[in-house]
């Protein structure tokens, strides 16, 4: 094998490049202005979220004197935070361009997004209501100057850092206001004629300022905002006197006061006044200081108001049918005699809510198991659980506390579950279970029948209809029956379950995907159909990467659609030059994970809730399921095909590392526009 320097690019730093692509969506004039605005806010919750994680997690190497160059590909761990700080600063610039563009373009479709100082008096009379009636009362203001201790601010919570200029003396003040979380951040103002006007929260807290701080004599006042983002990392502690629940909730409270990881400003705060907060704050020139504009928290924009503007929005998609998969008909019938797939946000999520609401009132049911990482508000699932335990069937559920920033919704759902008699698994020790799986044992006249499901993403309502995700219904035994035994090992974990069919991690993942790509190595160089197509989130394993390397040289011919970070790089001579890789970012958010190999022309596939990636393959309880049923194998064959065919939401991966569009002389195919249609058509052959 020939040796390159540059074999993976650093995780971080694709992951940068990930976030890039969900701000070319916010510049692309062919999606709709208010989409765009959303997907902006996108990009920036995406960036908290990054700092609150990933960036924390190479700060503590720096912080732990390491130089971490086996965790992060190649750079020491300061050299990336420097590289990190430098694009983000660049991206950040790039969104307030965006951002202004979008705002001069909603001008033209008379909306008007309106600062403090720009207000007519009819609308200045309408904005010292609101705040007099609405934002006034939930207003959290600290004067600064004289406190013994900085007050602790909340992760990525807005702030308002004031600065008063006394008459006497030329005495400075500084204040804190915290933007409430609680309150719309864009306020709608009465419209005019065929004119829409919106001032974003923030300003008309700026225009009310004389009315906050009326006992002060000041000369003048300013507000610039700030914000900083904490580590999010949990710190469980060893105490065996508490349960995990409550270690769980105590670590979560911890975020709260966590170390700092990045200091947010507006770049036109007074010098001065930047000081005073670094030097209260402890902030030091080594931390992330990023200067930003007006505004901060532009994750807000997700929310932003439609305004009765359908034509500024994506038409809203009718989820479909599955084609001989009858709603209104029992799902257990269907199943049992073949394997149907649901294909959200394209199928309607309503199958796996109808087939768990049937099972809790079957009388032949006689019980339920499910794994369950992420959940709704409002959770259908945990509602029709809940039915089947009132009506006597016996309901395991196996819930992941640690799913990160949902650990709080999952704490409550399982004191839930547990107060209505379900009996409820926590977790593997040193192992989050990641699986998305069910299992329905029914009492048939021939025996105990089993029925199931395999998903790629959560169990969630609200996601199903933004996440393209595959579950895979069916009644096979074969299949059912291991996943009964997952069941069992999250139960007996020192019982360590060998399969036939099942891909399983910790155990059996990397081992049992390395066997198939060795095999199309080998029938690569016995001059037989070898390839491999593979569909996932991410992509980090440098083992897995290597081993696709290998299989590249060998002649495989390999395509990767990877949407978010991939550190392998393809198309490198000697190393990748077989490997093709894209990223579809779009409308929804692809979460499926596909895997399909040649086997000499009878194709192996796969789909499975994990990424190759080490956490996935080392740390995870994961489960990939064989697709043996002749009808789903070629929806999973097509989908994969119409997703690769994209020349219109493709962007490619190269050593260039450049997010350039997938551009070819070929038909356009916007892939998840042409998903939906296939499916349609289906339905209507």
């Amino acid at each position: 094998m020939v040796i390159h320097k540059d074999r993976y690019i650093n995780r971080e730093i694709s992951w940068l490049l990930f976030n890039e692509r969900v701000l070319q969506e916010s510049a692309d004039k062919n999606v709709p202005l208010i989409e765009r605005l959303r997907f902006l806010g996108i990009f920036s919750n995406n960036l908290d979220e990054f700092f609150k994680v990933r960036y924390a997690t190479v700060k503590r190497i720096v912080l732990a004197g390491k130089k971490g160059k086996s965790v992060l590909g190649g750079e020491t761990a300061k050299e990336l935070l420097e590289a990190i700080t430098e694009i983000v600063i660049r991206q950040q610039a790039q969104s307030l361009e965006i951002l202004h563009d979008i705002e001069k373009e909603l001008e033209e479709q008379h909306i008007y997004m309106l600062r403090e100082a720009e207000l007519t008096d009819k609308q200045a009379q309408y904005v010292v209501r609101y705040f007099i009636q609405h934002v006034s009362p939930q207003l959290m203001t600290i004067i600064l100057n004289d406190l013994a201790k900085f007050p602790t601010l909340k992760d990525t919570a807005a702030y308002l850092a004031v600065k008063m200029v006394m008459q006497e003396a030329h005495e400075k003040r500084y204040a804190l206001i915290e933007i409430p979380k609680s309150i719309d951040r864009f306020i709608v103002l009465p419209k005019e004629g065929d004119k829409n006007f919106i001032i974003i929260l923030d300003d008309l807290i700026r225009y009310c300022l004389d009315r906050i701080f009326s006992m002060f004599e000041y000369k003048s006042i300013s507000a610039h905002m700030i914000k900083i983002s904490r580590d999010a990392e949990l710190d469980i502690d060893n105490d065996l006197s508490i349960s995990f629940i409550e270690k769980l909730a105590k670590s979560v409270a911890g975020r709260k006061i966590s170390a700092p990881v990045r200091f947010v400003y507006d770049k036109k705060i007074e010098a001065d006044t930047l000081q005073f907060l670094k030097d209260k704050m402890n902030i030091h020139d080594t931390d992330s200081i990023i200067p930003g504009g007006r505004y901060h928290n532009r994750k807000d924009y997700m929310s932003f108001p439609s305004l009765g503007r359908k034509d500024l929005l994506y038409a809203k998609i009718v989820p479909l049918q599955i084609k001989g998969l009858n709603l209104e008909s029992s799902l257990f019938e269907a199943i049992a005699k073949k394997d149907y797939l649901m294909y959200a946000p394209y199928h309607t999520f309503s199958y796996l809510i109808k087939f768990l609401r049937e099972a809790a009132l079957d009388p032949k049911v006689r019980s339920i198991k499910i794994t369950i990482y992420r959940l709704a508000n409002e959770s259908q699932v945990i509602s029709a659980l809940i039915n089947a335990v009132k009506n006597g069937k016996k309901v395991t559920v196996q819930i992941e506390l640690r799913a990160r920033f949902d650990e709080q919704a999952n704490i409550e759902y399982a004191e839930q579950l547990q107060a209505e008699g379900v009996k409820v698994i926590f977790g593997i020790p040193g192992l989050k279970v990641h699986s998305k799986v069910g299992v329905i044992e029914r009492e048939e006249s021939e025996g105990v029948k089993r029925y199931g499901f395999i998903s790629t993403g959560n169990f969630h309502e609200g996601t199903a209809r933004i996440y393209t995700d595959y579950t895979v219904f069916t009644a096979n035994e074969d299949i059912l029956m291991e996943i009964d035994q997952v069941f069992g090992f999250f139960e007996a974990t020192y019982r360590i379950p060998t399969y036939k069919h099942l891909v399983v991690s910790p155990h059996y993942t990397k081992s049992t995907f390395r066997k198939l790509i060795d095999r199309e190595i080998a029938n690569a160089r016995a001059g037989k159909e070898a390839y491999i197509k593979i569909k996932m989130n991410s992509f980090t394993s440098y083992k897995m990467i290597d081993k696709l390397y290998e299989a590249s040289e060998a002649g495989v011919k390999i395509q990767l659609i990877i949407r978010g970070v991939c550190c392998l790089i393809p198309g490198v001579p000697g190393l990748s030059e077989n490997i093709e890789a894209i990223s579809v970012v779009d409308k929804f958010l692809e979460h499926p994970r596909l895997f399909i190999f040649a086997n000499s022309g009878d194709p192996k596939i796969y789909i499975s809730s994990a990424d190759w990636m080490t956490r996935n393959l080392d740390n995870r309880v994961e489960v990939g399921c064989p697709i043996y049923d002749p009808d789903v194998r070629a929806e999973l064959l097509d989908t994969f095909e119409i997703c690769w065919s994209d020349n219109v939401k493709a962007r490619i991966f190269s050593p260039n590392h450049d997010n350039q569009y997938k551009n070819n002389e070929l038909p356009k195919v916007r892939s998840q526009f042409a998903l939906y249609d296939y499916y349609k058509d289906k339905l209507e052959q």
